[in-house]
Formats: C-alpha cells, sequence, structure tokens
C-alpha cells in the first residue's frame, strides 16, 4: 500500500501543465485591467473574447469545455433584468426623475443621499450594471448643467449602486453566479441580506458625507417652479409593476432566470413597442464581457493552480464570527486580485471547507460585491460610470481607492457580523 500523500505534500505539488490556464488568465487580466493598449484598440469585453480564444488556442480548454464553461442561468438572468430596466429608460422615467431629485433635494450633500440610496434600491431589482448604464448619463447632465462636484456624485452612483446590489440575488452578476453554483433561495438570501444592505447603504452614504464635507457644502441652483410631469406614468408604472411582480415570483421559488424573462417578454407584450428600441438599450457589450471571462476563469480552474493555491489558505470554520472574518477577509482580497465574478468560479471547489454551505455561499456573496467598491477595477458597475463620464473628467484610479477603501471594509466587516450574529 502507498501512503497517503501529506498535506505539505499536496500543498507543494505544483500542478504539471498550469502554465496554460495562468497564461489565459494574465493575459485576459492584463488586457481587461487596461482601458486601451496602444498596439491594439480592445475595449474589456473583446479583450474577455480574446482570453477565451486563446484558452482553446493552446489547450487549456477544448472547445466543448468552453461552451460549458459560459454559466448561460447567469447570462440569461442579467439580459432579461437589463431588458426590463430598459422600458423604464424607455419610457423616460429616469429623465422624469432627474429633474424632481433635483428639486427635492435643494442641497448637494441631500443630493449625493438620493443618488446613493435611490441607486442602491434600484440595484436590487435590476442589476447594478443596468442602474449605472441608464443612470450614469443623467448625473453627468447634473455634473455638466449645474457645475455640480464631479467626485461624489460619481461616486454616489457607483458605490451605492454596488452596496445596495448585495440585497437580492439578481441585485448583480456575483450575487447571480452564487446563487445558481450554491443553490441559493431567492427569499432566505433576501431575508438574511437586506439587513446587510440597509447597513451598508448607511456606511456608504456617511463615507462619501465625511469625505466630501466641503464640496457638499453648496446649494443647489433653485430650479424654476414650471409644471413637471409625474416620475411615474401609466407606462413606467405598468413596467415598474412587472419588474416588482417578478420579485415575488422570485421569492415564492421560481426559478431566477425564466422567471426574470418571463417578466421581460410580458413587458414586450404589454408595452407593444418596436423590439429594435429595447435592443439599442441593452449593453450587449457587458453580456459578452461575462461570457468571455467564464472561458477565461474555467481555463485557471481546470489548470489546478487555484486548488494548489487555495490549499494555504484557512477558509475552514466560517460558521464562527472569527472564521467568518477570515473567510470574508479572504473573498475581498481574492475578489480584488482576480475581480468579482471570476473569483467565484475559481473559489467554488473550495466552499464545502467552510462548514454551513449556505452561510458559505451568502459571504462569498456579500464580500465580493462589497469588494466591488474597493477599486475602480473590482466591479463592471465602476468601469461603466467611469467611462459614461469621461466628459467631466471620468474616475480615476487614486482617487477613487481614497474612497472605495473605507467603504469597502467598513461594509465587509458590518455585513459579515450581521450575517453570524443575526443567523
Amino acid at each position: 500500500m502507498h501512503a497517503a500523500p501529506t498535506r505539505r505534500a499536496i500543498v507543494d505539488a505544483v500542478p504539471p501543465g498550469s502554465w496554460r490556464g495562468l497564461l489565459v488568465f494574465g493575459v485576459t487580466y492584463v488586457l481587461v485591467a487596461t482601458r486601451r493598449l496602444r498596439i491594439v484598440e480592445l475595449d474589456r469585453p473583446s479583450s474577455a473574447l480574446v482570453g477565451a480564444i486563446l484558452a482553446v488556442a493552446i489547450g487549456a480548454s477544448t472547445p466543448e469545455e468552453a461552451l460549458h464553461a459560459v454559466d448561460r442561468t447567469t447570462i440569461v438572468l442579467l439580459f432579461a433584468v437589463m431588458g426590463m430596466g430598459a422600458f423604464l429608460s424607455l419610457d423616460g422615467f429616469f429623465d422624469r426623475a432627474e429633474a424632481a431629485l433635483l428639486a427635492r433635494a435643494k442641497t448637494t450633500a441631500r443630493l449625493v443621499g438620493m443618488v446613493v440610496w435611490g441607486a442602491g434600491l434600484l440595484s436590487a431589482v435590476v442589476t447594478n450594471d443596468a442602474v449605472c448604464i441608464l443612470a450614469a448619463p443623467l448625473v453627468v447632465r447634473w455634473i455638466e448643467k449645474n457645475g455640480l462636484p464631479r467626485l461624489p456624485l460619481l461616486l454616489a452612483l457607483a458605490t451605492g449602486a454596488n452596496t445596495g446590489s448585495v440585497a437580492t440575488l439578481v441585485g448583480n452578476p456575483q450575487n447571480m453566479l452564487c446563487g445558481s453554483l450554491g443553490g441559493l433561495r431567492f427569499a432566505t438570501f433576501l431575508v438574511h441580506m437586506a439587513p446587510v444592505a440597509i447597513v451598508g447603504l448607511a456606511l456608504n452614504h456617511g463615507v462619501l458625507l465625511l469625505m466630501f464635507r466641503k464640496e457638499l457644502a453648496t446649494p443647489l441652483p433653485v430650479a424654476p417652479n414650471a409644471d413637471r410631469p409625474p416620475v411615474v406614468t401609466k407606462r413606467s408604472a405598468l413596467s415598474l409593476g412587472v419588474v416588482f411582480a417578478t420579485v415575488v415570483v422570485y421569492t415564492a421559488g421560481a426559478p431566477l432566470a425564466f422567471t426574470a424573462l418571463g417578466g421581460f417578454v410580458a413587458l414586450l407584450l404589454l408595452h407593444r413597442v418596436d423590439p429594435a428600441r429595447i435592443w439599442e438599450r441593452i449593453d450587449w457589450s457587458v453580456l459578452l464581457f461575462f461570457a468571455g471571462l467564464f472561458i477565461a476563469v474555467d481555463a485557471l480552474a481546470r489548470s489546478g493552480i487555484a486548488s494548489w493555491a487555495f490549499a494555504r489558505v484557512p477558509l475552514e470554520g466560517a460558521t464562527s464570527l472569527g472564521g467568518a472574518l477570515r473567510a470574508a477577509t479572504v473573498f475581498l482580497v481574492g475578489s480584488n486580485v482576480v475581480t468579482n465574478v471570476p473569483f467565484i468560479l475559481v473559489v467554488k471547489p473550495e466552499m464545502g471547507r467552510l462548514g454551513d454551505e449556505t452561510l458559505a455561499w451568502e459571504l462569498l456573496a456579500m464580500a465580493s460585491t462589497f469588494a466591488g467598491n474597493l477599486t475602480l477595477l473590482g466591479s463592471v458597475a465602476n468601469v461603466i460610470v467611469a467611462e459614461k463620464a469621461r466628459s467631466v473628467g471620468g474616475l480615476r484610479f487614486g482617487e477613487y481607492l481614497r474612497v472605495g477603501l473605507p467603504v469597502a471594509l467598513l461594509t465587509t466587516l458590518a455585513g459579515t457580523v450581521l450575517l453570524v450574529v443575526l443567523r
């Protein structure tokens, strides 16, 4: 009989052939993390596509494995939720909300609070990426027309959308993926995560008020007291009704992807608009980005190098507060090293080590969501806001980090305590 290999031997045995997966992921990460390379004109979605093709070209994945790696549930869910949000955009809901917010806010500080909480609550039902796609042009218009401070408003949108999205399984792509891979139920997740989202948004709001107290002291320009149309029209009420009806159906235990797709199809039938006007409001590049990223990260996972690395990381015992804080720290750091959606795919085989698997997947969803606020590249939503705000100066890595670091650390700490203590 052969002696069983020791843990030290397992740790030290680097998997043969792992260079292929590392190469695929390394190339993809560099391309995605760099806005543009002068030698090639690639944006982030096309960079992820390069990584997917490279994985097959060098034998890190077979074509069949690559296609299987794309989590179709997440892609369909993301498409359907963005589609429902597109109906609100088409109806002018966000434009009317813009005028109403400016009229009610009166001060820049109050407007920042409205953006944080509004983006956070809306992202819980139509995803953080969709909220940033639809709302970023409005926030940029406020800044340009009224001379408002750029940084606090852009950060309020990006961080608020990220933080609030933790509340539901449809709030962001990483929650969708955790729900799909971990078999999480929408209702249970909502009960556990709603307090986390509320406390997180309060901390997020507080950090912005503290960091930008001088810039936010200025009053808003007084808007003319003209007749303004109501924010919610019959058409937008119908759209919102269908969106919230899907939330009710999710809560009853229906499949997430096809429930959202059913809501989207219902809106197509009820509104009777030319579908071409909806297609142009869906950011197809986001779907392409995630599809390519799934394949590139799967190549890394197949190489065995991720399991080799995680053998060095203590993840056991997440049911205690100390163990949960340790796991959340690993998830927070890992989500920023690898970015959140790829990290979930990489850490998936290790989740059984944490004890309570439901708690483990909820911790992963929470930490990977709040990790999106740590750096500019931590979340696709951040990148969307930065790209759409280039006309007013965009967002730079250092200035984002100054606010994102305390927001990410405070919300992750509070979220971990709430998940363990209130269980």
